[in-house]
């Protein structure tokens, strides 16, 4: 018997061993790491900057998912509009991507379209997808009128070296833009050097707003890609164009920037104008 209970004991005093051993190992592995407490940590500060990632860039912020929210067209008569030139339309030779107008525009029940957007400035910019360039000896004009057709400013309009977006703003010695007023826009490309078809153009309507004060104190002491995030949700079109293609120029291989300015193109169907290049942000 002695001989048996030798081997016991040692195996229990093994096995006790090892238990106490596994107990003592329990809350160490229990205990959260120094990296899920951090990853915790951005998570909640994510939260609290309403959902803010941080592209490679660190001084670039970009809002995720950024929506621009279309406002209630103007009291009144429809504003109509033509965001697309039309293939072939005035002479001009059939284009993919058509002429078009960096606009957002809704389509009514009796598929009239109306292209309409809002703006706080004074003098602001438009931005259009042009396919042809300077080699062709077409007439290009910008035109702007009030509500009542009287011409607030003209431009004749330089085609450019290749295909891409182009910016046209109100110069400071054309009048601002009155508060509350509707104004129409054109831009037109005459393709026909006998002038026997009617011009190619585009056409919408823009008006200035003023923001609730909390809004424009917020707008200027933050940074330019927060600002756009909140023209964008305000529903000022012209601002927040302006301020990401402005963006996308100075910084034209952050992919942060590329997938916002997609999304934002892609709201208001212009999907296919994404890849095209901004080639000026000059006046």
């Amino acid at each position: 018997m002695k001989s048996n209970s030798q081997p016991i004991k040692l195996f229990l005093v093994v096995a006790f061993s090892c238990v106490s051993l596994l107990v003592s190992l329990i809350p160490v592995l229990a205990k959260p790491t120094h990296d899920s407490s951090v990853s915790d940590a951005v998570r909640g500060a994510s939260r609290r900057e309403g959902g803010l990632r941080r592209s490679s860039d660190p001084k670039t912020t970009v809002a995720q998912a950024t929506t621009f929210k279309q406002p209630p067209l103007p009291p009144g008569l429809p504003p109509g509009g033509r965001v697309r030139g039309g293939a072939k339309r005035g002479g001009c030779p059939l284009a993919k991507p058509d002429l078009t107008a960096l606009m957002p525009s809704t389509k009514e029940a009796n598929s009239v379209i109306n292209v309409w957007g809002q703006t706080i400035g004074e003098r602001p910019s438009w931005f259009f997808y042009v396919p042809y360039t300077k080699d062709l000896p077409y007439e290009v004009e910008f035109v702007l009128q009030d509500q009542d057709s009287n011409e607030i400013y003209q431009k004749a309009i330089a085609l450019p070296d290749k295909p891409g977006v182009i910016r046209v703003s109100l110069p400071t010695t054309a009048p601002a833009l009155a508060l509350n007023k509707p104004y129409l826009w054109f831009f037109t490309i005459n393709c026909d050097k006998e002038k026997n078809s009617p011009p190619t153009f585009l056409q919408g309507v823009i008006q200035r707003v003023q923001l609730n004060p909390a809004t424009v104190k917020e707008l200027q002491t933050t940074e330019p890609l927060k600002r756009y995030t909140i023209y964008a949700q305000n529903g000022i079109w012209y601002e927040a164009l302006t301020i990401l293609a402005q963006l996308r120029q100075k910084n034209p291989q952050d992919a942060a920037l590329q997938a916002e300015w997609r999304n934002l193109l892609s709201s208001i169907r212009l999907d296919d104008i994404v890849a095209e290049p901004i080639l000026s942000d000059k006046p």
